[in-house]
């Protein structure tokens, strides 16, 4: 039945500090090919919050697009997030990294009180009226809260960040390596990924758990 699914994957730019965190991004890829669905990504056409150098850690004097950017990940078989449809799709996935906090939201700089990028809150919501099943990785369950407000999710244990989500209505549990917390009126499953110390097989285990509690969900509703 899986082979039948079709999944997206909303890629924030590329490279941990201003964009898609590549491991999670490029494992749950994996495991949604290794569970035989279709996928396609998506980023949203618009300029980055900023470039940093990954070798220093510094900002850069450079101006860079997301969805340029994330196409090197998805080696150029992506659309722009404008041109989502809920429809078209059984489950949306979103992987972590600091441009999920950055241009997929403002999470990173304003809390709880951050903004989401329209395309983002669009696509979120299309597929939460049609009771399709969303998965978020890392940092990505920030913005779950802030456009679905109260469900229940996880970013790991940072006691910091957990009390931001509250803030936006969300239920914060607790979760360690690998582990998936699944709000199934909801239809969302979120892992922690690197908001843990984490190795990358650590980081495999959760978008591999994700992935399959995302592809159950769907199955559900296809089935």
């Amino acid at each position: 039945m899986t082979k039948s699914l079709r999944i997206a994957v909303v890629l924030s730019g590329c490279g941990v500090y201003d964009g898609s965190e590549i491991h999670e991004a490029v494992l749950t890829l994996l495991a949604l090919d290794r569970q035989g669905a279709t996928v396609q990504c998506f980023a949203p056409n618009i300029p980055q919050h900023h470039v940093v150098d990954h070798l220093t850690g510094k900002e850069a004097d450079e101006i860079r697009n997301v969805l340029v950017e994330s196409a090197r990940i998805a080696r150029g078989h992506i659309k722009d997030l404008k041109s989502f449809k809920a429809e078209d799709f059984d489950g949306i996935l979103f992987p972590g990294g600091f441009g999920a906090a950055k241009n997929l939201s403002s999470f990173a700089f304003d809390g709880a009180d951050c903004a989401v990028e329209p395309g983002v809150v669009a696509a979120i919501t299309a597929m939460r009226e049609r009771g399709k099943p969303i998965g978020a990785l890392c940092i990505s369950p920030a913005i779950m809260a802030k456009v679905l407000g109260a469900v229940d999710v996880t970013i790991g244990s940072d006691v910091g960040t957990a009390a931001a989500l509250a803030q936006m209505g969300a239920h914060h549990i607790n979760a360690g390596h690998g582990e998936v917390i699944i709000d199934r009126k909801a239809k969302l499953a979120t892992t922690p990924c690197y908001m843990l110390d984490a190795t990358i097989s650590q980081i495999a285990d959760g978008a591999d758990h994700v992935v399959r509690a995302v592809l159950e969900m769907a199955n559900e509703m296809v089935g």
